[in-house]
């Protein structure tokens, strides 16, 4: 591969124009790794991070990749260019030359360019804050790294705080979701960090728009929503096991709900959210007695990463909202609606954003918890506590 290093008063064989290209279609950025290599072209300092316009078809035919006659048709074209920096121009050119055919420098190339035109293109309307909140699920841990955050964004939403976002997590907890303590201590601090960091922010003019990355207990998740409403308009995104993504799938598959209501009312009120797994009804009856009315949304076919499109999140919301109004309307109760959850987190989140705190009954979340062997009540939304 035959190099031109970037800065002034050395020589090279492209036109000025060629280079203008080259530059801009690869944002200034390695091609391969996406480092920024603006600083390399100001400096002119001459480092291992130094940067290069490479040819992937060298412009001699004794060069890498080289051909004795598309050599010296490709040499000043745009589209047989890419931007190195030092290490890799080094590992395509000599080190690992084998593994840097030309097809694969090509894809590399298109791929990178692709991804530039597109995140280039977001119009300024379209920025979203981003708001993380991850709490302990069992003994398990949740991290969700910037990047991936990012990348599921585009090409809809763009951070609009740039590698700022509004983390709403407690630090350092020890406590497990089979403690009281725990659901208390995570609460007071969600509903806490929300008020100063969002709803502030929000009545302040600052937020318009939200990114919604949650991955916590179901009952937390649930309260997170009723937190940001439906005022706010916001993006909730679900975290995919297969493949592993927080990105919504081009071509999810469709997702089906079934609603039921209860025979007969009289006795306490359940709503079953049965998505992601089946909830036996014995067990519910379990904690509320013989006499449980039992509403219901389920699926036929439950499983962990059953939510693969934001038009089925729609769905859901549009039959949550639904039934919520027949619960009020014909259980001739205050309530409260018992809620027993199942189900994926981005439908947790707007099981709470949908709920209207003025006109629908309070809400008691359960949580199905093995170290206790059942169901247990987690939290109380709406009626002051």
């Amino acid at each position: 591969m035959q190099t031109h290093p970037i800065p002034a008063g050395r020589s090279n064989k492209l036109r000025g124009v060629t280079r203008n290209v080259v530059w801009a279609r690869g944002a200034g950025r390695c091609h391969i790794c996406n480092r920024p290599l603006i600083g390399d072209l100001l400096s002119g300092a001459e480092d291992s991070n130094f940067g290069f316009i490479a040819h992937i078809v060298a412009d001699t035919p004794t060069g890498p990749r080289g051909d004795a006659e598309r050599s010296w048709q490709l040499a000043d074209d745009p589209e047989n260019l890419m931007l190195l920096c030092y290490p890799h121009h080094k590992m395509v050119d000599r080190d690992l030359l084998e593994d840097y055919p030309e097809e694969r420098l090509i894809e590399i190339k298109r791929a990178h360019e692709t991804r530039i035109a597109i995140q280039t293109d977001i119009r300024p309307e379209r920025a979203s804050h981003v708001m993380r909140y991850a709490s302990n699920v069992g003994h398990h841990r949740t991290l969700m790294p910037y990047q991936d955050v990012v990348k599921a964004m585009l090409p809809g939403r763009y951070p609009a705080d740039g590698k700022l976002t509004i983390d709403l997590s407690m630090r350092g907890s020890a406590r497990e979701d089979d403690e009281r303590a725990f659901w208390d201590a995570e609460a007071e601090n969600l509903v806490r960090h929300f008020r100063s960091r969002v709803r502030d922010r929000i009545e302040g003019g600052d937020l318009h728009h939200l990114s919604v990355f949650a991955l916590a207990p179901q009952p937390l998740l649930i309260l997170l929503g009723t937190l940001i409403g439906d005022i706010t308009p916001a993006s909730l995104f679900q975290r995919h096991r297969e493949p592993e993504t927080w990105a919504w799938p081009i071509d999810g598959p469709p997702m089906s709900f079934e609603a039921s209501q209860p025979a007969q009312n009289g006795g306490p009120i359940a709503l079953k959210i049965a998505l992601s797994a089946t909830v036996n009804d014995d067990r519910i009856r379990a904690v509320l007695g013989p006499s449980a009315a039992i509403w219901s949304i389920t699926s036929p076919n439950p499983h962990n990463d059953i939510l693969k499109r934001p038009s089925d999140l729609e769905a859901f919301r549009r039959m949550l909202r639904r039934l919520y109004d027949r619960i009020k309307a014909e259980s001739g109760s205050s309530g409260p609606i018992n809620v027993f959850p199942a189900m994926p987190v981005a439908t947790a989140v707007e099981t709470g954003r949908v709920w209207m705190p003025k006109a629908d009954l309070p809400l008691v979340i359960w949580d199905e918890n093995r170290v206790l062997g059942g169901f247990a009540n987690a939290l109380t939304i709406g009626t002051g506590d």
